[in-house]
């Protein structure tokens, strides 16, 4: 075990040579490292049957935390029950300390009301529940499913990366679409029921749309991919 503070250290190196491995392997390496301080955080989204399954191979019992909005698709919170089933996970649900109900009452449609309101409605849907998730799981890692290829916002992102107090590990970082059927094929593991449907990035009902012709995945996100959950810089105060 290498610790937190020696992995920021030697983070420049430690990118270098987790480039060269296997999904698989930088997963190891990650809970070699961090034991039961790391957690998975899944949106069970279209293509999130994946990192479940590649990451239980090597930890079953990893917290997996799940942000429940409340503004998820029907579909999302069935598709959440069949996998977790399936898989055995252990499954931390988080929600914003406010219902959807009271939000609305109090601010009107957030996601209606351009970027600010945008940002206002990320952190306190998303990231305040996963920071308290991250707190009370006293994790000091966190494994995510983020690609390059999903967005502009990504492009950069490296395996290992600082955001505030958490180490961010991101054993896919470098897969593309045909990475991750080829994966769900060999595994027999499901894209979520949208997928038929043509939505290729699913998150809150609101704020997803189908993908078009001429569209990016990116696009089918709407005004701001980034909710603040995975962005490395800007509200410190509010993410861990």
């Amino acid at each position: 075990m290498l610790g937190q503070a020696l992995i920021e250290q030697e983070r420049s190196t430690l990118n270098e040579q987790l480039a060269q491995q296997s999904a698989l392997n930088r997963t190891r390496w990650a809970i070699e490292q961090f034991g039961d301080q790391i957690v998975l955080s899944t949106s069970f989204g279209v293509q999130s049957a994946v990192m479940l399954h590649l990451v239980t191979q090597v930890k079953p019992d990893i917290p997996v935390v799940f942000i429940d909005t409340g503004y998820l698709f029907p579909e999302t919170y069935r598709f959440a029950e069949a996998l977790t089933e399936r898989l055995g996970l252990n499954l931390k649900v988080y929600q914003p300390l406010m219902t959807a109900a009271r939000q609305e009452a109090l601010f009107g449609k957030r996601w209606e009301q351009g970027r600010e309101g945008l940002e206002a409605y990320g952190l306190m849907n998303k990231v305040e529940p996963m920071n308290r998730a991250l707190s009370d799981l006293k994790a000091e890692a966190w494994i995510s499913g983020l690609r390059r290829t999903q967005a502009s916002t990504r492009q950069e992102l490296n395996i290992i990366e600082r955001q505030n107090k958490t180490l961010k590990i991101h054993p896919i970082i470098d897969w593309n679409n045909r990475d991750i059927h080829r994966y769900l094929t060999a595994h027999d593991l499901p894209y979520h029921p949208l997928w038929e449907e043509g939505y290729v990035s699913i998150g809150d009902w609101h704020s997803t749309t189908k993908l078009g012709e001429g569209m990016t995945e990116e696009e089918t996100r709407g005004l701001k991919r980034e909710c603040g959950l995975h962005e490395l810089s800007g509200q410190a105060d509010w993410q861990i």
